[in-house]
């Protein structure tokens, strides 16, 4: 059986303070401090997740909610896309699964889009989603059924011989080219450029060096299947912290050099720096810098 002695002492504000000398307090205490310590310094192999916990229902969840709510027109078999994504999944080891390999899930889940409506993105994710509820004809990768179900979402196979999800450890995007998640949305996106017609939004940061990265999926895959037979204008956007730093533009950096690619290629383009309706969500994100209270200034007039 536990015991405990308990007194009372001063700090030194003058406040009384209980010290508890039971092995079952300190016991408690030490699990406490253990678990704020774990909360506020995390170890490194946090990044390392393995397959996010249930997946199976999550992406059901979202397939279901997508054909009910967000697009109700649509008839798709949930049940069916989820067998072929599992089954192609659990049977590959984790860099074992190319672009090729989902080609009968985007099949099933073919969709298009009237033209003038498609937002593409770098290094902008939380403005851009901002911009795409307020502007509500803008649509997104993550608008389709496949971005939809799989946004945010880890998974990869087992190396054994056992099939099945590895929910302890999943490798990172860069460790080899076929990564089973990477590959997914190398297709999405491949397939949403396809689509694109009409007028286009591009949406990139200033705020960073290489606002037009060589490697991201915009730059890689995306660009490159963009067709000017069916894109009227390319319209850049290139906003920056509202605060800084101001790093490039479309007179600087590597935004010049897609404007080059652009003209290279056909496109014909518009380019804007710190568009004003991005300004204005910025500072709705944060009303009490002093930039958002100039932006707010420039609204009233």
């Amino acid at each position: 059986m536990f015991t405990h002695t308990s007194s009372l002492r001063l700090d030194e504000a003058g406040r009384g303070v209980a010290v508890i000398s039971s092995p079952k307090a300190f016991a408690l205490i030490s699990v406490t401090t253990w678990w704020f310590t774990l909360l506020l310094c995390p170890d490194q192999r946090t990044s390392q997740l393995g397959t996010t916990p249930n997946i199976k229902q999550i992406v059901l969840g979202r397939c279901y909610n997508y054909i009910t709510f967000v697009n109700p027109s649509l008839r798709y078999d949930c049940e069916d896309i989820w067998r072929r994504f599992e089954e192609l999944v659990v049977r590959k080891s984790s860099c074992n699964v190319t672009v090729e390999d989902y080609h009968q899930i985007f099949y099933e889940a073919t969709q298009s889009w009237p033209c003038d409506r498609f937002l593409f993105w770098s290094k902008t994710r939380t403005l851009m989603h901002s911009y795409s509820a307020v502007v509500r004809h803008f649509w997104t990768l993550e608008d389709t059924l496949v971005g939809y179900m799989f946004n945010h979402l880890i998974w990869c196979g087992q190396e054994e011989d056992t099939a099945g999800f590895n929910f302890s450890f999943c490798p990172e995007w860069s460790a080899c080219k076929n990564h089973p998640v990477y590959s997914l949305w190398r297709l999405a996106s491949q397939n949403f450029a396809e689509m694109a017609c009409g007028n286009i939004t591009v949406l990139l940061n200033g705020s960073i060096v290489n606002a037009f990265n060589r490697k991201s999926m915009f730059a890689s895959v995306e660009l490159d299947v963009l067709s000017p037979n069916k894109v009227d204008y390319v319209n850049i956007k290139v906003v920056t912290n509202l605060e800084g730093p101001y790093i490039e533009s479309c007179c600087q950096g590597s935004v010049v050099d897609l404007i080059q690619i652009l003209q290279s290629r056909g496109f014909r383009w518009t380019c804007t720096d710190n568009d004003h309706t991005l300004m204005v969500l910025q500072s709705i994100q944060n009303p009490k810098r002093s930039s958002c209270q100039t932006c707010a200034s420039h609204s009233s007039i």
